[in-house]
C-alpha cells in the first residue's frame, strides 16, 4: 500500500466558496505537474453530462484536462490509461453499483494501490475509497451487489459529519448514535467522521487531517475522540483491508 496517494474530502462545496474551491490547493499539490489529465467518475449523479461539465471547468482552471469515464466506450481501459482519478459526490449507492456494473472496482484498486496514481474523492467519492459504504448518509435508491467498496484505506469515513445541535428539539438519532450502532456489530472498522471543510491526505503509510475543520474518530469499544487539522492519522493505516 506504500504507493497510494489519496485526498479524501468530506464535501465538494463549502459554504461561501465555489466547487472544490476549499480543497483546490490540496488537489494541485497531490497531482503536481506530472499529471496532465484527470479521469472523472460522475456515476454518483444522474445527469452525468452536466456533472462532467462542472468538473471539467474546475480542473481546467487548475491547469488539468479532464476526461469523464461515462464518455468512454471502454471504462476499464479508461482507468488503465488514467494519470489520476477523481470520483465526485452524489448518491453513494448509485456510485458503487455503477462501479460494480462496469467492472471497475479491481482496476481502480490496481491503479491506485499498485501504480500509485493520485486519487481524489469527495463525499461519495470518499465513501467508496474505504472498506465499505455502511457508514454513508445516503438512501439506498439502488442496490449494489455488495456494500464492500474500493478498500484503498482500512477504515470507513462518514462525510458531512454533523455534531448534535444542543438547541434542537429533534428526538431522532444523531450521527454519533448511528455510528455507535454500527460499532455494536462485531469486527467493524474505525469510522472517521469528517466535518464540512475537512479532508484526509494519505501518502503511502502516512495520513494527515487537513482542511478548516476537525474530525471525530469512532473506534469500536472506545469513546469517540476529537481531532484538529494537522492530526496524524497514520495509525489508522496499520491494518490493511
Amino acid at each position: 500500500m506504500g504507493a497510494r496517494r489519496l485526498l479524501l474530502v468530506s464535501n465538494s462545496t463549502l459554504h461561501g466558496g465555489g466547487y472544490l474551491e476549499h480543497c483546490q490547493k490540496q488537489i494541485k499539490d497531490l497531482c503536481g505537474e506530472k499529471v496532465k489529465r484527470v479521469l472523472f467518475v460522475p456515476y454518483a449523479l444522474h445527469d452525468r453530462d452536466a456533472y462532467a461539465k462542472m468538473a471539467r471547468e474546475k480542473f481546467e482552471s487548475l491547469g488539468y484536462g479532464l476526461d469523464s469515464i461515462h464518455e468512454s466506450p471502454d471504462p476499464v481501459e479508461a482507468v488503465r490509461k488514467a494519470e489520476a482519478i477523481f470520483i465526485g459526490g452524489g448518491n453513494t449507492f448509485r456510485l458503487l453499483k455503477t462501479l460494480y456494473d462496469n467492472g471497475l472496482v479491481q482496476p481502480i484498486r490496481k491503479k491506485i494501490l499498485e501504480d500509485g496514481i493520485p486519487y481524489i474523492g469527495s463525499s461519495a467519492g470518499a465513501n467508496v475509497a474505504t472498506i465499505s459504504i455502511n457508514t454513508t448518509n445516503d438512501m439506498p435508491i439502488v442496490y449494489p451487489p455488495s456494500l464492500i467498496a474500493l478498500g484503498l484505506v482500512p477504515f470507513n469515513i462518514n462525510p458531512h459529519y454533523l455534531d448534535p445541535d444542543v438547541n434542537s428539539t429533534h428526538m431522532g438519532e444523531t450521527r454519533e448514535k448511528r455510528i455507535l450502532q454500527y460499532h455494536e456489530e462485531p469486527n467493524t472498522p474505525p469510522v472517521l467522521g469528517l466535518r464540512e471543510g475537512a479532508m484526509l491526505l494519505v501518502e503511502g503509510t502516512k495520513a494527515t487531517l487537513q482542511g478548516k475543520t476537525g474530525a471525530r474518530l469512532f473506534v469500536r469499544g472506545n469513546s469517540p475522540t476529537e481531532h484538529e487539522p494537522g492530526t496524524d492519522f497514520s495509525f489508522l493505516l496499520t491494518e490493511e483491508p
